[in-house]
C-alpha cells in the first residue's frame, strides 16, 4: 500500500511541476519560485502535506544538486578552472568580506552568541550554486562573457564551504581545537588530491569512456559522478563540490555529449531539489522571523550586486555585464541550508533555522526574477545612458 501511495504522490507532484513550469516560462518567469512555492504548499503545515514520499524526494534532491554542479562543471576544463582561480582570488576575498561580514554583526545585533555569529556569518556568504546554474541556463546566458567571472566566484565559495564546513562543525560539536584541525586538514587534502587527479588525468579519465555508446557513457559519467560526491560526502568535504570537479575533469567530445544526455536528468532532479526545500520548511514558523530576515536579504543581496559588479570591473566586463553578474549571485540555497541545520543540530540558537529558511527563500523567491531585469527595454535603456554619461565626463573634462 505505502509502493502505491508513493507512486501516486510522485506521479501527481511531477505532473504539477510540468503544469507549473509551462506556467512559468509561459509568462516569462524562472520556475524555481513555483518550485519552492510548490514545496511549501506539500510540506508540513502546508495545505495538502505529502507522507509516503518525503524520504524519496530528500534523495531526489541530493541527486539534483550533485547534477546541477556537475554540469557546471562540464562547462568548463580543468586549465580554465585554474586561470579563473587565480584570476578571481581577488573577487573571492571581496565578496567574503562583503557578504559574510553583514550575516555575522546581524547575529551580534540580535543578541546571539559568536557561534551564532559564525554560522549566520558562512549563511549570507555562499550563493545557491544549483539555483544560478539553472537561473543562467534558463535564460540562455551560459555564453556570456560575465558568466565566467560569475562562476569563477561560486568556485572559490564552494571550495571555501568545503574548508568552512568542517571547521564551523567541529565548532559547534566542540571537539576542541585538535579536532577542528584535523576535520579542516581531511577536508585541504582531499579537495586538493582531487583537483590534481582533475587537472593532471583529467584527459586519461575521458578516454576511458566512450561517445559511441550512449548508453555506457550516460552509466559511466552519472555513476562516477555520484560516486565521487558520495566519497567527498563522507569525508566531511561537500558532495556539490566533488560533482563540481567530476564535471571538470571529464573534457572534450566526452563532456559535450554527456552534457546533451544528462540535461534532461539534471532538470528533473533540480526541480525535485527545490521542490523538497519547500517540503523541509513549515510556513507557520516564517512569519514571527520574515522582518528580519526580509531586513537581512536586502542588506546581502545588495552587497552580492556589488560582488558581481566589482568582480566584472576587474575582468574588463562592460557595465551590462556587471550588473548581470551581479543580479545573478544574490539566490542563497543548498549550502546556506546546510549550515543552519549543522546549528540547529547542536542548539546554538532556535530561532536560526527559521530565520536562515525565510531568508534564503526570499533571496531565491526574488534572485530567479531579479536577474531577469536586464532583459527589459527600460533598464537596457538606463544603462545605455548611463555609459553614455561615463563617455562625455573625459571630453567635458
Amino acid at each position: 500500500m505505502h509502493g502505491t501511495t508513493l507512486l501516486i504522490e510522485v506521479g501527481a507532484l511531477l505532473f504539477a511541476l510540468g503544469m507549473l513550469g509551462r506556467l512559468g516560462r509561459s509568462v516569462g518567469l524562472s520556475p524555481i519560485p513555483l518550485y519552492l512555492l510548490a514545496g511549501l504548499a506539500f510540506g508540513r503545515g502546508g495545505l495538502l502535506p505529502l507522507s509516503a514520499s518525503e524520504e524519496f524526494i530528500r534523495v531526489g534532491a541530493e541527486i539534483g544538486v550533485i547534477l546541477l554542479l556537475v554540469m557546471l562543471g562540464l562547462e568548463y576544463s580543468a586549465d580554465e578552472l585554474v586561470g579563473n582561480l587565480r584570476a578571481a582570488a581577488p573577487a573571492g576575498v571581496l565578496d567574503a568580506a562583503l557578504n559574510a561580514l553583514p550575516g555575522a554583526g546581524f547575529a551580534l545585533l540580535l543578541g546571539w552568541d559568536w557561534r551564532a555569529a559564525l554560522v549566520l556569518a558562512g549563511i549570507t556568504w555562499v550563493s545557491s550554486s544549483g539555483v544560478i546554474a539553472k537561473v543562467l541556463g534558463d535564460l540562455g546566458r551560459l555564453g556570456n562573457r560575465e558568466t565566467p567571472v560569475i562562476l569563477s566566484v561560486l568556485v572559490i565559495e564552494d571550495l571555501a564551504m568545503a574548508f568552512y564546513l568542517p571547521a564551523v562543525t567541529a565548532v559547534l560539536a566542540g571537539v576542541g581545537l585538535l579536532g577542528g584541525l584535523k576535520a579542516l586538514g581531511v577536508a585541504v587534502v582531499t579537495v586538493v588530491a582531487v583537483l590534481v587527479v582533475a587537472i593532471r588525468y583529467g584527459s586519461t579519465i575521458s578516454r576511458f569512456m566512450s561517445v559511441r555508446d550512449p548508453e555506457a557513457l550516460l552509466l559511466s559519467v552519472l555513476g562516477l559522478t555520484l560516486l565521487v560526491g558520495g566519497v567527498a560526502a563522507e569525508l566531511k568535504v561537500s558532495a556539490a563540490v566533488g560533482a563540481f570537479l567530476v564535471g571538470i575533469a571529464i573534457s572534450g567530445p566526452v563532456a559535450h555529449h554527456a552534457t546533451e544526455m544528462l540535461s534532461p536528468l539534471r532538470d528533473l532532479f533540480a526541480a525535485v531539489f527545490f521542490v523538497f526545500f519547500g517540503l523541509s520548511t513549515d510556513p507557520r514558523d516564517i512569519p514571527p522571523v520574515l522582518l528580519p530576515a526580509l531586513g537581512l536579504a536586502v542588506l546581502t543581496m545588495l552587497t552580492k550586486v556589488l560582488t558581481g559588479y566589482l568582480a566584472g570591473r576587474r575582468a574588463g566586463i562592460a557595465l551590462p555585464g556587471r550588473l548581470r553578474a551581479g543580479l545573478a549571485l544574490m539566490p542563497r540555497g543548498e549550502f546556506s541550508i546546510v549550515i543552519a541545520g549543522l546549528a540547529v543540530g547542536s542548539g546554538v540558537q532556535p530561532r536560526l533555522a527559521p530565520l536562515a529558511t525565510a531568508y534564503v527563500l526570499i533571496t531565491v523567491v526574488s534572485g530567479p526574477m531579479l536577474a531577469r531585469l536586464t532583459d527589459y527595454v527600460w533598464f537596457k535603456t538606463l544603462v545605455r545612458r548611463r555609459m553614455a554619461a561615463q563617455r562625455a565626463l573625459p571630453e567635458l573634462q
